[in-house]
């Protein structure tokens, strides 16, 4: 799935300061036991050099998404040598389960943007306040989410149009791996919320380093909990390694087989291998929020539901929701019309997606990074300085990405070669996937730039125009423009690859046009005040 234009759900402080202190501490450079080190301080946020903090926001998000493509790499990787049948699971199930978690994905970016507001204000009660009314509300959405995800998948993956044989195979594993993901759903939501309050704090590395954890965990249990001690491929691996072969593990496994008779849950094991790993995640992230000094100073008492800012959290975060809902259809829409096309199309298609899906990574840890410095900034009442650090993100961003351009219009045909082995059809794949790869290119400045814009847009609490920007870059800048070039005018594959190419480019021509006008630059918050709630300027 391309995720060019996913927004964060979650999508992504280490220091505390004491109640009714400003959450930023004193210092942004403390010594090397100062836990202050891993935060971008308030004070470098709203003051002094914007690189150092935009960088230092930026990089750790980057490599949060590097560690969840290898969640789906090891799952992919291990199923793989279960059945194709039960990859194909996978690869159905995830754009459905993704439709929706994105109904509550808009709501942890709510909680980030109002983090961030609160605690360039210096109101790191009401940050602590706001996020724990963000745990409250997404927990709830999360429960039934998972209930009504549970109850309703088999009936939803039965009215998919399928083949016999796909109907017979393919669809009951994915109804198996889907089943356990709902049932897990709180779980992985509380990381994406921990992730987003800490990031709106100021503190992306926290969340890294909980995320390393969780992808550890998850590449430790995926092949015992579906393979078990019967043809796990691990095992195997570790047989071709020579210092540890003499341990002979494959004799190992045998004997745990033996006295265990465990053969592994299938595909099912892939789920709670992943449920589990989030589970820990989440475990370590809401005790760091609430028994440590990292994060907003939320107590348990701010669980306590308080109307007022319920509300404007969703007020925030249905756009937001809405947003990568309609991001969501449109892909699912996208690929409706991409299969309508030759097997090494929808491979060429399916494969150039995943390598843009990597490039597009530093403009997305810019946009995510800009809306902690613009939501900060304008809490701080630093307009002219939130406005500096979007225009220094946006060329950063489209100069990094015209880099990688030209890295990719050089160097296409080995890098697309290298993902495909000697199998039918691969030459011809190549030279589809190649095309588009070099046509989009074209996009990639584009992409650095509306990424910055739409992190502006939230940043400043402005979710609505966040929202109407995505939906004009995917429904009228991608899937429409498919539509006529592949339907209308008859470019076949080029259509798709053209088509898709418009989509960042309408989007950052409308992004900068409407930031350009300057009405973004009224914070969402009022002046904070421990007994005042939260009032919006929608």
């Amino acid at each position: 799935m391309d995720e060019t234009n996913g927004s964060d759900a979650a999508d992504d402080a280490s220091e505390r300061a004491t109640d009714g202190g400003s959450a930023g501490g004193a210092s942004g450079d403390g010594g090397p036991d100062d836990p202050s080190e891993d935060r971008v301080s308030e004070e470098s946020i709203t003051e002094g050099s914007l690189i150092r903090p935009l960088f230092h926001l930026a990089w750790p998000i980057v490599v949060i998404q590097l560690l969840q493509v290898m969640y789906n790499v090891v799952d992919t990787l291990y199923l793989g040598r279960l059945s194709a049948e039960a990859v194909g699971a996978i690869s159905l199930a995830f754009p459905l389960i993704f439709l929706l978690i994105a109904v509550a994905g808009g709501f942890t970016t709510a909680g980030a943007i109002l983090v961030a507001q609160y605690t360039g204000a210096d109101g790191d009660r009401s940050a602590g306040l706001v996020a724990g009314q963000t745990i409250f509300s997404v927990s709830v959405l999360s429960v039934l989410i998972g209930v009504a995800g549970y109850f309703y998948t088999r009936p939803a993956l039965e009215i998919l149009p399928s083949d016999p044989d796909t109907a017979a195979t393919v669809i009951p594993l994915a109804a198996d791996y889907m089943e356990i993901i709902f049932l897990g759903i709180p779980l992985m939501f509380g990381f994406f919320v921990f992730s987003a309050l800490m990031r709106g704090y100021g503190d992306t590395r926290t969340p890294m380093a909980v995320m390393v954890v969780s992808v550890f965990l998850n590449v430790l249990l995926d092949p015992f909990l579906i393979f078990g001690f019967s043809a796990n491929p691990l095992f195997e691996w570790l047989a071709a390694v020579p210092l540890v072969a003499a341990l002979d593990p494959v004799g190992i496994q045998e004997s745990l087989f033996a006295a265990t008779g465990f053969t592994g849950y299938g595909i099912e094991g892939a789920a709670m291998a992943t449920i589990f790993s989030r589970g820990v995640a989440t475990a370590i992230g809401l005790w760091l929020l609430f028994a440590t000094g990292l994060g907003p100073a939320v107590s348990v008492s701010h669980l306590r539901p308080d109307l007022g800012f319920i509300e404007d959290i969703f007020r925030l975060g249905l756009p937001s929701s809405v947003e990568q809902t309609t991001s969501a259809l449109a892909m699912i829409t996208l690929t409706a019309m991409v299969v309508t096309f030759s097997p090494p199309v929808v491979a060429a298609y399916g494969l150039g997606n995943r390598l843009i899906s990597l490039v597009f990574l530093p403009a997305m840890g810019l946009g995510r990074a800009i809306d902690t410095m613009v939501g900060q900034n304008l809490g701080a009442n630093r307009a002219d300085r939130a406005a500096r650090s979007v225009k220094l993100a946006a060329s950063t961003g489209a100069g990094v990405m015209f880099l990688v351009a030209l890295v990719a219009v050089t160097f296409t045909e080995p890098i697309v070669g290298a993902f495909l082995g000697d199998v039918p059809d691969a030459p011809a794949t190549v030279a589809y996937a190649v095309e588009y790869v070099q046509i989009r290119s074209v996009e990639f400045a584009f992409i650095g730039v509306s990424q910055v814009i739409l992190g502006a847009f939230r940043g400043a609490g402005n979710t609505k125009t966040a929202m109407v920007i995505s939906i004009l870059t995917l429904w009228v800048g991608r899937v429409a423009s498919v539509a006529y070039l592949v339907f209308v005018a008859g470019w076949g594959e080029t259509g798709i690859w053209v088509g898709m190419a418009l989509g960042n480019v309408l989007g950052a021509l409308v992004g900068v046009a409407w930031f350009a006008r300057g009405t973004w630059t009224e914070r969402y918050i009022d002046d904070p005040a421990p007994d005042v709630d939260p009032v919006g300027d929608d």
